[in-house]
């Protein structure tokens, strides 16, 4: 059989037809490009089905007389711009004398055609601004779309975050980190370098999920207690360990909210900030001889390796990094209590580190965000490309974790799975 032949199953264009519309052009712009053919054809064949449609709905085509006794009849059109997939197409809609006419090609209130949406919010996502985003659909498509039309388009999403926030979670995360990020945010007309926090879990299965995200001027316990609640109020019964990298007044309200939870500060954060001291030819020799200490047996010989680095030449050369160590060595005791597979896990997950990375990215050429709703539009619809993109399956290494988990905290895990 002709292959060919059986694909070519649609309608046919007799070729007169085709060789009168082809007349005149030359040039594939004029076939192509944006007062083109193929756009006066498709703005003439729109405008032709809702002229069949209003000939539907009032039962007599146009030129023709009205059937007796109707009232209603055709009143001119009104223009309308749709965006589409190859640009802005201007046409005009044909309306009834009564305003009973209700088009099914373009209903009433629609401005875009399906897919431009998904456009404007993924160019969102990846930090252009609204002015950017106007200037590339311009340059790429030819359509010149309003920058209050793309406000508009993103503000939508504001209803997907609360949502999302708002969702329900699971009951146990046997690890969550709590991190900061500093995003410029516009604030009574000044511009204030506000924190952005986020939630890293990690679930029973190892996946990671992050579980809101909130803005906040400045932190402290009645912050987080609210936080917490807040989770505890999405069906969060237990964590067992939270890593946070120096969070003010975070132990206190977790504390409050789940007296349970070890609060450990994260072994990553703790050496990012050391190696911040040091040149940048110093921090991978620097990075080795602190192995020495967070791969301690005990928290007493994890001190003792302290003390040694301390008393060595890059403890001497950066006695910053010793003394940073030591006031939080309260927050890294807990660490040495755990079993070497479920301290790995500790100390080897960058997660939190390479999330704020890829953010980083999205948010520096924004200068500043004029407002805490911008700045979360932005953040959520990085968030969600990001967790597209994360794996769901467990590591050895976290396997290897859980079932330590299982047995140390055997009660806990019973409680939330009953």
């Amino acid at each position: 059989m002709d292959m060919a032949k059986e694909r070519d199953t649609g309608p046919k264009i007799p070729e007169h037809m085709l060789d009168e519309l082809l007349k005149g052009v030359s040039r594939p712009e004029d076939l192509l490009g944006p007062d083109g053919l193929l756009k006066a054809l498709k703005k003439a064949l729109v405008e032709r089905a809702l002229g069949a449609e209003l000939t539907h709905h009032l039962g007599y085509a146009k030129g023709e007389d009205k059937p007796e006794g109707q009232g209603n009849h055709r009143n001119g059109t009104t223009p309308k711009r749709l965006i589409t997939e190859d640009g802005e197409l201007p046409i005009e809609v044909p309306r009834d004398r009564a305003g009973t006419f209700e088009p099914k090609l373009v209903p009433k209130g629609m401005r875009r055609l399906e897919g431009f949406d998904e456009k404007v919010l993924s160019l969102y996502a990846r930090g252009m601004t609204v002015r950017e985003i106007q200037g590339h659909l311009q340059e790429l498509y030819g359509v010149e779309v309003s920058p209050d039309l793309i406000s508009t388009v993103t503000d939508a999403v504001l209803d997907e975050v609360k949502e999302w926030q708002n969702r329900p979670l699971d009951p146990l995360y046997p690890v969550v980190i709590f991190d900061a990020l500093r995003v410029k945010i516009r604030d009574e007309g000044t511009v204030r370098n506000k924190a952005v926090y986020l939630a890293l879990g990690i679930t029973r299965s190892g996946t990671k999920e992050v579980l809101g995200i909130w803005v906040e001027q400045t932190e402290g316990a009645k912050f987080w207690l609210k936080v917490m609640t807040e989770l505890r109020n999405r069906g969060v019964a237990d964590i067992l360990i939270c890593l946070i990298d120096g969070l003010k007044g975070f132990p206190e309200a977790i504390g409050a909210a789940y007296p349970q939870t070890t609060v450990q500060t994260c072994i990553v954060h703790l050496l990012r900030h050391s190696l911040d001291y040091a040149t940048w030819k110093d921090r991978k020799a620097i990075a080795a001889d602190l192995k020495d200490v967070y791969r301690a047996p005990t928290a007493e010989a994890a001190y003792q390796a302290l003390e040694t680095f301390a008393a060595g030449p890059w403890g001497k050369k950066y006695p910053a990094i010793p003394a940073s160590w030591k006031r939080n060595w309260e927050r890294v005791i807990p660490f040495f209590a755990f079993p070497m597979q479920v301290r790995k896990v500790l100390y080897t997950t960058n997660a939190i580190e390479s999330l704020h990375m890829q953010l980083r990215k999205i948010v520096k050429n924004r200068g500043h965000f004029p407002s805490d709703e911008a700045a979360l539009k932005l953040l959520y619809l990085a968030l969600t490309k990001i967790e597209q993109k994360w794996k769901s399956g467990a590591s050895i290494e976290w396997k290897a974790a859980l079932a330590q988990f299982a047995v140390l905290f055997e009660d806990r895990f019973a409680a939330v799975s009953g």
